[in-house]
């Protein structure tokens, strides 16, 4: 793969998992006046988050503070990113860590690391700051 499609696929992979968040836990709030008014049931189901997200993130949280110094806010943004990732953890860092070492999550981690590589500093260093300005949806 040349160097500039795989950081196409990294920016992409990782854009997207900074997207995505966002959508994971989204109520129905699109519904029409028309829907609201007629009482209709509207169920939202949460997307599976993939092993492949996981592991960009999981990537993010090695490369970002070294890339950024130590930037507080990007703390914030990706402790905010992974409670919406894994809304079922109290402790998700912690969660993302030991998922990390498991032998059936490294072929994925292998890969996210290997996409980060090829992608640069500074294509690394832009998918940083999404996760510092990232905020969940509310």
């Amino acid at each position: 793969m040349s160097k500039t499609l795989i950081q196409s696929k990294l920016s992409k992979i990782l854009s997207l998992a900074v997207l995505c968040g966002s959508t994971l836990i989204a109520p129905a709030y699109a519904a029409s006046e028309k829907a609201q008014s007629q009482n209709e049931n509207i169920e939202v189901t949460q997307q599976q988050v993939t092993p492949e997200e996981l592991a960009a993130i999981y990537v993010l949280s090695d490369i970002c503070p070294t890339l950024l110094d130590k930037d507080a806010k990007f703390d914030a943004g990706l402790e905010q990113l992974l409670h919406d990732y894994m809304p079922g953890e109290k402790q998700p860092l912690a969660a993302l860590k030991k998922l990390s070492k498991q032998s059936s999550f490294k072929p994925a981690l292998k890969q996210a690391q290997e996409d980060a590589k090829k992608a640069g500093e500074k294509a690394n260093r832009d998918i940083c700051q999404d996760v510092v300005n990232y905020q969940a949806y509310k």
